[in-house]
């Protein structure tokens, strides 16, 4: 009879979930689940990079086949294998098919076969119309297919904890779900280089000849850049804060690792060198840190919500122009990069109503 109670409180507490463990039937996963599919995107977004540098510094690359994409697609098969194999061994062990995956990565799953399916698109492409050059090898069909693809198995670290219904106290149980979310970004950015100020330093370059034209035109892309730049950045973080908040040192991790790749694979495109945008980028994580700290930001924290959507890219930009007028030449005129930085705060400002209502507020007083 005690036998008997013991055995079904054993294994009451087996089927429990416990902080940093999701369980939904047959897809029960650790954290440790979570570092591996972190790592292995790490892997897989560096060879993404490598094949970005290597279409910058070599101009005569004219094959699919290169060190660069067996770094990246390497990366893919190894990732591609960890998820099948997840998903083979829990049908074995009888979960019905659409539980064969942890909660958070069946979409991951998912992009596995669309990069696969991509990949082939791609190599076919290639084959019929030569390699893409400049802007045409980031929005290319098949590299489009192939950026959602992997945007979809990268991300099932952060999907993951997203839908934990509590997270534990260890730091390690955290920042999956952070360097998830520093890939996906670095996905984005990768994809937007042709307008990004980290990519080309518009600010710090004086057209010759100096015609209203080019000024304009420079003018024009140095601007647009800073504001599809933070409005990506803020998607991303005021996505995740609407859920959860951020643990401290994520927006140093975030800002630092993805300048880093890319100022790095466009070095020769930057009046300031990688080194001094990094660097900015690092002291901007930093302090945007300390307001994530000093505000708290929430949904039921309105204020507090706006104003550090606000000050985070402003930040950000003021950092910017700061390395730029200490290691280059800034031609702009103070009305103009001041007026970036209130933009890129508005930008954030304006992020933050699409996230949370004007009357989310009272609405979570009511409850």
């Amino acid at each position: 009879m005690h036998g008997s109670t013991l055995r079904q409180d054993l294994e009451v507490e087996t089927r429990r979930p416990s902080p940093g463990r999701t369980d939904r039937g047959h897809g029960r996963v650790g954290i440790g689940f979570d570092w591996l599919i972190v790592a292995l995107s790490a892997w897989f977004l560096g060879g993404l990079y490598l094949d970005g540098w290597a279409h910058i510094h070599v101009p005569e690359l004219e094959t699919f086949f290169t060190p660069w994409h067996f770094v990246l697609y390497s990366g893919f098969v190894v990732l591609a294998l960890v998820l099948a194999v997840t998903a083979m061994r829990n049908r074995r062990r009888g979960a019905p098919w659409a539980q064969v995956m942890p909660p958070g990565y069946g979409l991951s799953l998912i992009g596995a076969a669309l990069f696969l399916t991509a990949g082939v698109a791609d190599l076919i492409w290639h084959v019929l119309f030569g390699i893409e050059d400049g802007v045409e090898g980031l929005i290319s069909p098949s590299h489009l297919a192939l950026a959602f693809g992997g945007g979809l198995i990268v991300t099932g670290p952060l999907r993951a904890a997203l839908r934990r219904e509590e997270m534990g106290r260890r730091w390690s149980e955290h920042w999956p779900m952070v360097l998830s979310l520093t890939i996906l970004l670095s996905v984005f950015t990768f994809f937007t280089e042709y307008a990004s100020p980290f990519g080309t330093t518009w600010v710090a370059y004086v057209p010759e000849p100096r015609t209203a034209g080019h000024v304009f035109l420079r003018q024009a892309l140095g601007l647009a850049s800073i504001l599809i730049q933070s409005a990506i950045l803020m998607a991303h973080v005021l996505y995740v804060l609407r859920r959860r908040p951020l643990p401290i040192g994520s927006l140093t991790i975030m800002l630092g690792v993805n300048t880093a790749l890319m100022a790095v694979i466009h070095d020769t495109y930057l009046a300031t060198g990688p080194v001094p945008l990094i660097v900015a980028a690092v002291l901007a994580g930093l302090a945007a840190d300390i307001c994530h700290w000093w505000f708290r930001p929430a949904p039921d924290r309105v204020g507090a919500f706006r104003g550090f959507a606000f000050a985070t890219p402003a930040i950000l930009y003021l950092f910017y122009f700061f390395a730029v007028m200490i290691t280059a030449s800034l031609w702009w005129s103070v009305h103009l990069w001041t007026g970036s930085i209130a933009l890129a705060g508005g930008v954030g400002w304006l992020l933050s109503y699409l996230v949370v209502p004007p009357d989310a507020g009272s609405t979570s007083q009511r409850r």
